[in-house]
């Protein structure tokens, strides 16, 4: 019997938890962290409010936000994989913010009342959700007006020959990768994929706006490899 796309993303994160952060740095030659400090200037969180980080994994984004919104402010991680939330229990443990809850949930029916959050992020996840497009609209749905809704996710480069060593690295060396550090050539295989598909930065663009977001900027990382979006609700 064919596995959904939940049901396949599920079982790859349930399985790779112990070495994602570990394949994140790997895969992305270390740059995933510069793009996300990048993203955070960008979106100028202030002291005191309400942040949601959908698809939190392992808690990284949600731990950022958590410092940048104070100890007067709230940071809420909200993951599908059990596993991938117990690596961020731990650093949330070990960290000296006690402003965090971590919620096990569905990106695609959010648990929270309309107009909760002044930040509603999500990293490198979108593309593992089953519509891209309906998670954009429960995010804007949760999202108060005003505030700001953020993708940073994998991209697909727009210029030639650069884009056929990103597809070429992407479809071989990543999940040779994968098996060589994590043990895991199938899940990374497939995390080629999600990032193959991926809409390009115009396309999601557009599916911010249609999902009721306006005055949609995009921040291309590193020749386009990722993006960020940036939407505001009205």
């Amino acid at each position: 019997m064919q596995q959904s796309k939940e049901q396949r993303v599920h079982g790859v994160f349930e399985k790779i938890y112990k070495n994602y952060d570990q394949m994140n740095s790997v895969i992305s030659f270390q740059r995933h962290k510069a793009w996300r400090k990048d993203t955070m200037k960008r979106m100028n969180v202030q002291k005191g409010t309400k942040a949601l980080d959908v698809c939190c994994g392992t808690a990284d984004w949600t731990l950022a936000m958590a410092e940048a919104v104070g100890e007067t402010g709230e940071a809420v991680g909200l993951d599908f994989s059990q596993n991938m939330l117990k690596i961020g229990e731990e650093k949330v443990k070990n960290s000296p913010f006690s402003n965090i809850t971590l919620l096990h949930g569905n990106a695609m029916e959010l648990p929270f009342e309309d107009n909760s959050f002044d930040y509603v992020t999500i990293g490198f996840g979108l593309r593992n959700v089953p519509d891209y497009l309906q998670v954009l609209k429960e995010m804007q749905r949760v999202v108060k007006p005003g505030g700001k809704v953020v993708c940073l996710e994998t991209s697909q480069p727009t210029m030639i020959g650069y884009r056929q060593m990103y597809l070429l690295y992407f479809k071989y060396i990543m999940p040779a990768l994968g098996k060589m550090v994590a043990k895991s050539y199938d899940e990374y295989s497939w995390l080629q994929e999600s990032a193959r598909d991926f809409p390009g930065q115009k396309q999601l663009a557009d599916m911010f706006r249609e999902a009721g977001l306006t005055d949609v900027e995009v921040k291309p990382y590193t020749g386009g490899v990722a993006a960020m979006h940036l939407g505001y609700k009205r």
